[in-house]
């Protein structure tokens, strides 16, 4: 099945601790059913010190699952993805404004 969320897509959180935050995706992990979004389920992490970074402890982003995410439309509302075929070729598209994403 083709996959309705993607890395770099805008999303708003609707449900948990972060709900109605607005992100970016950085990672999809298909097969857990999860993506991590910039700035949402920040967690702090203890990193060990190395030479390429100071060491201690480091806010990162946590997965989060992706029925808890909701694509953004133009408008900038939530909105549900759908599928149409476009010539050769299939594309998400909003169902709030028929935009292709």
């Amino acid at each position: 099945m083709a996959a309705k969320l993607r890395k770099g897509d805008k999303v708003v959180v609707l449900a948990g601790k972060d709900k109605g935050k607005k992100g970016e995706i950085t990672s999809v992990d298909p097969k857990a059913n999860k993506a991590v979004v910039e700035g949402v389920n920040i967690a702090i992490r203890h990193q060990r010190q190395t030479q390429t970074n100071q060491g201690g402890r480091q806010p990162k982003a946590m997965p989060v699952d992706l029925s808890n995410l909701a694509a953004l439309d133009k408008n900038g509302k939530a909105t549900r993805v759908g599928f149409r075929m476009e010539g050769e070729k299939k594309v998400r598209f909003a169902k709030t404004t028929g935009e292709a994403l």
